[in-house]
């Protein structure tokens, strides 16, 4: 009865305990919840008035024959501000709200930079400062993510515009520019032909799916092979748009092409396609009407995107990433352009198999040049495994480069007797000069008597370097 009666009793309390050590163990609860989502509330209030720091992450750099580039990689986007000093010369960048890493050493051997330095500016800013070997004409412009790229700030350092001649310690110059040639003049001296070496630099091209070859080395390596080949061929005289690795817009290639008074334009590429099963060389031209099949249009949108990819200035940029199917300024040259191509397409032939027997055609922008016959030739596809593995063999390379020859002395060969409309005997509009080398020239100083740039006059003359030789004519430039 008394364990009943204790039972009975002491049931309750116990109850009443538990509830109430259950209430103070939820009101605890409530209670750090409260504190917890308040401190996160308040934590916000500061957050939302200033964003998080931009990193900069890497830094890249690619030397031009004419201008050498620097690619800072970012977490996100910038706000930055440009301007020049002298006595040394500088180029200094004001990054606002940014925090850098630890960039990687670099060797400084080219013409522009003698070194790159950077220093926080107050909490938030960054300032990069270029030390200068000479003046330069700076630009600087963002990037948007694209493809395997993310945000870019990309600095490009060209040669300063001479303002005046100057006189050089050698003595004056005396060669009488060659005369005037109004309208089409019989040919004279050797066809000019432009190899352009697809991608370079930012722009990889194609990436091998097996062996990560890149497109970019691939035809490089074909293209000096071909004017290897040509420069043994006193009927045909090779200039190259590009020949290392950095990277050239598309607008560039044909500024170039025309400065060095081509007459011919061929293009070399080993792109890819999304199935792996392509294989096959196949051959390409500008339309005036659209893209003669749906893999044409592919390759020309791929081709076209080389510029987001590599990098330019939109500001800059004319109108071929809007509208890259684009007329030609001499239906003509269409014809010969096909023609061109048949005749390499030929040759391709003897190396392996074609992907498409006749030549295509789509918007090309970097054949938008209606002066003269241009082409480009996909190599083969190096999305193929067995494709890849062929192009990265030296011997298949000179096999590649002896049939893109062939069919380039092939054309030349039947349109020997065409005017020559082009070409460092004739030119565009006024005559051209030339400049006998004497002992004691160099390059810069004929440049500067000239005032032209310096770059300009390497590459009317197909030169590598700075060297000279006595007694060579200089084609200069107009």
């Amino acid at each position: 009865m008394h364990w009943l009666l204790w039972k009975n009793y002491s049931r309750p309390r116990c109850l009443a305990t538990a509830n109430n050590t259950r209430l103070r163990r939820i009101t605890i609860i409530l209670q750090s919840r409260t504190a917890l989502w308040l401190a996160f509330v308040i934590g916000l209030i500061p957050v939302t008035g200033q964003a998080a720091p931009v990193s900069i992450e890497n830094l890249r750099m690619w030397r031009a024959p004419d201008h050498t580039r620097l690619v800072f990689d970012l977490s996100g986007p910038v706000e930055h501000k440009l301007f020049l000093l002298s006595n040394p010369h500088r180029v200094v960048i004001d990054i606002s709200n940014v925090e850098v890493k630890k960039l990687p050493d670099m060797t400084f051997d080219g013409p522009f930079l003698s070194g790159v330095r950077t220093g926080q500016q107050g909490d938030k800013d960054v300032r990069v400062v270029l030390d200068m070997k000479q003046a330069s004409r700076p630009r600087a412009y963002l990037l948007k993510p694209y493809e395997q790229y993310g945000y870019r700030l990309v600095v490009d350092l060209e040669q300063a515009v001479v303002a005046n001649a100057v006189e050089s310690s050698k003595g004056t110059f005396t060669d009488k520019p060659a005369a005037v040639i109004s309208g089409p003049a019989p040919r004279t001296g050797p066809y000019v032909v432009a190899i352009d070496a697809g991608h370079g630099g930012e722009d990889p091209g194609a990436i091998g799916r097996r062996y990560r070859t890149r497109e970019k080395d691939v035809v490089l390596a074909i293209a000096k092979e071909v004017k290897r080949l040509i420069d043994n061929d006193p009927s045909l005289r090779a200039v190259m748009i590009r020949n290392g690795d950095y990277f050239v817009p598309l607008r560039k290639r044909r500024e170039l092409a025309k400065e060095m008074q081509a007459e011919l334009f061929v293009s070399i590429h080993a792109d890819s396609l999304p199935h792996s099963a392509a294989r096959g060389s196949s051959v390409y031209a500008l339309s005036q009407k659209g893209a003669s099949s749906i893999q044409a249009g592919y390759l020309a949108d791929r081709e076209n995107a080389s510029d987001l990819i590599g990098g330019i200035d939109l500001n800059d940029a004319d109108d071929v990433l809007v509208k890259t199917l684009v007329d030609m300024a001499q239906t003509a040259n269409i014809s010969s352009s096909l023609e061109l191509g048949q005749d390499i397409l030929g040759s391709l032939r003897n190396v392996g198999p074609l992907h498409i027997a006749k030549v295509g055609q789509a918007g090309f922008a970097v054949l938008k040049l209606g002066e003269f016959p241009s082409v480009l030739v996909e190599t083969t596809f190096i999305s193929h495994p067995g494709e890849e593995r062929k192009l990265r063999s030296r011997e298949f390379q000179k096999k590649m480069a002896r049939a893109i020859y062939e069919g380039i002395r092939r054309f030349t060969s039947k349109n020997r007797l065409r005017p020559r409309t082009s070409g460092p005997t004739v030119a565009a509009s006024g005559s051209h000069r030339y400049h006998v080398v004497r002992r004691g020239d160099t390059l810069s100083e004929i440049a500067q008597r000239y005032q032209v740039n310096v770059n300009a006059l390497r590459f009317a003359n197909s030169l590598d370097g700075n060297g000279l030789v006595v007694g060579r004519r200089l084609i200069i430039p107009n």
